[in-house]
């Protein structure tokens, strides 16, 4: 992200908290409360509203052994309510205000968000604080809950063939036990076995303000922002948390490929997973290499693979490649293409890695690096506009285990990246055994891409 000029903003200092300052992409006002609950402000004037959002470091990745499932029931039961909000009394009280809320679990963390009129963010953040250790569960309502997430994983994977694919194939990529190979949602059984004690364990174990960020974006003043953090968040009382667990692989595996065949699939897709280092255990000048081989391969349609297989060989519908960085696990880069009618998937995958070696052997085109870096740095310009961008990126990246840094000097990583780091980066994505290729068919077809 191209750096932008910083907004330089005048604060008081509260005596309850430490701050530090930073300018860059998204130039965010950051503090920790006395109980260690971070605070991050991303001030936006631009409409009269506020998006307030606390995640916690404590996502599927975190749960206990044979409890899988039970971080995403926990997101559902937050809802239900406590001693001074009870029965669902937040969310009606957010409406009422014309307000929106939503929640999320993934592998490394789980969030809940609102967007309210600068002038009722007090009131969200008492509720919200109030939720973060006053939470009540009734036995029935666990129950109710738990069938309704049990209803969504059916929909979700039982129902949808992609979905059971990449699980299927995640448990061959990850070593047994690994918490990246099992569905967020959870396993079935585990799930169907969830107890009110469970999920109350999960609750106290990983929800306090040590183990929380709390980010605010929007038309907000800092100096009230660390006033009512202050007042809300501020007075809750902090008990040791756990440390997380090493979720970085060191186990090899010979690769494999999985095959799903479905009478549902309409369309053949076929896809390469590789393990590949993220910002917790690769260096800068890897992850950033990566993540701009990324764009020259397979990000949009000007990407050298849609070029190549749609265009101009006209093999494939769709394809591209991606890579996640932030994971607090292994990254993934990954490959995918979808065929034209009657392309064998074997051809495309071939196809795919032939467009892949020929970046190797004949290196990039003149001005292409230079074009590609331009277009990632100039999306970062963008992202500055949009309220929810900053506080999604240094969310995630905080409850991943990453730092503001990560995110605030991204941009001098990219632009120092160069067209040797690329190669070298497409090299070891080749040569590492630690992959999975899978390929979702229709049952009824003999030919893979007919």
């Amino acid at each position: 992200m191209k750096k932008l000029l910083a907004v330089l903003i005048s604060i008081s200092v509260l005596s309850a908290c430490s701050t530090v300052k930073r300018g860059g992409v998204f130039d965010p006002e950051t503090f920790t409360l006395d109980n260690g609950m971070q605070v991050v402000v991303l001030p936006n004037h631009r409409a009269p509203v506020v998006l307030h959002m606390v995640w916690y470091r404590a996502g599927s990745s975190d749960e206990p052994q044979g409890k899988s499932g039970v971080a995403h029931l926990l997101e559902h039961l937050m809802f239900k309510g406590t001693p001074k909000n009870p029965d669902g009394l937040f969310s009606r009280k957010l409406a009422q205000h014309g307000g929106q809320e939503n929640a999320f679990t993934s592998l490394d963390y789980t969030g809940y968000h609102q967007t309210v009129a600068t002038d009722r963010l007090e009131m969200v953040m008492s509720l919200e604080a109030d939720r973060m250790t006053n939470l009540v569960l009734d036995p029935k309502d666990v129950k109710t809950e738990r069938d309704v997430v049990l209803e969504e994983r059916n929909q979700r994977i039982e129902n949808n063939p992609g979905a059971r694919l990449r699980v299927i194939a995640n448990q061959t990529l990850y070593p047994k036990n690994h918490p990246y190979g099992r569905p967020i949602i959870g396993w079935r059984p585990e799930l169907a076995a969830l107890t009110r004690e469970d999920a109350l364990a999960f609750y106290k174990a990983n929800y306090a303000p040590d183990n929380a960020i709390l980010v605010i974006a929007g038309d907000v003043d800092v100096a009230n922002v660390k006033r009512l953090a202050k007042k809300y968040y501020g007075t809750i009382k902090s008990e040791p948390v756990q440390p997380r667990r090493n979720l970085v692989t060191t186990t090899a595996i010979k690769g494999g490929e999985s095959i799903l065949k479905d009478a549902r699939v309409r369309q053949p897709v076929w896809s390469q997973t590789v393990l590949q280092p993220s910002l917790t255990n690769g260096d800068n000048v890897r992850v950033s290499a990566l993540e701009v081989l990324n764009e020259i391969l397979g990000s949009g349609g000007t990407s050298r693979l849609y070029r190549s297989l749609v265009i101009e060989q006209k093999l494939a519908i769709s394809t591209g490649t991606y890579y996640d960085s932030g994971a607090r696990g292994d990254g993934h880069f990954v490959f995918y293409a979808s065929p034209r009618a009657n392309v064998d998937l074997d051809v495309l995958a071939k196809a795919v890695r032939t467009q892949a070696q020929k970046l190797i052997d004949q290196g990039l085109a003149k001005g292409e690096l230079k074009r590609i870096k331009t277009r990632m740095l100039s999306e970062a310009v963008f992202a500055r506009d949009e309220m929810k961008s900053g506080a999604w990126a240094i969310g995630s990246a905080l409850a991943s285990g990453h730092t503001i840094a990560d995110v605030e000097d991204w941009p001098e990583r990219i632009a120092a990246v160069t067209e040797q780091d690329v190669i070298e980066a497409l090299k070891a994505v080749l040569s590492e055994p630690r992959n999975i290729t899978s390929k979702l068919l229709p049952l009824s077809n003999t030919k893979e891409g007919s």
